[in-house]
């Protein structure tokens, strides 16, 4: 199957996002992230525009921890 405009298959975002399968179906399952089906094979898609969303949000949650070690350091 062939990528439809704008969705991807598991497989795909998995290795967009750097994460398993099944971390990202555990997610669906959690509603981290919104998960959508083919109609006629059921496979999990998952929206491009979505998926970039969840590595901002990563990076941002990555760059305030960061921030905050750099304080403890410094007070200490």
């Amino acid at each position: 199957m062939e990528r439809l405009n704008g969705y991807l298959k598991i497989r795909q975002a998995a290795e967009f996002l750097g994460v398993s399968p099944n971390t990202l179906r555990n997610w669906g399952k959690e509603n981290k992230i919104p998960e959508f089906r083919h109609p006629l094979n059921n496979y999990r898609l998952y929206r491009r525009s979505d998926l970039e969303g969840v590595l901002r949000r990563i990076k941002r949650l990555g760059t305030a921890k960061d921030e905050r070690q750099r304080r403890q350091k410094a007070e200490h």
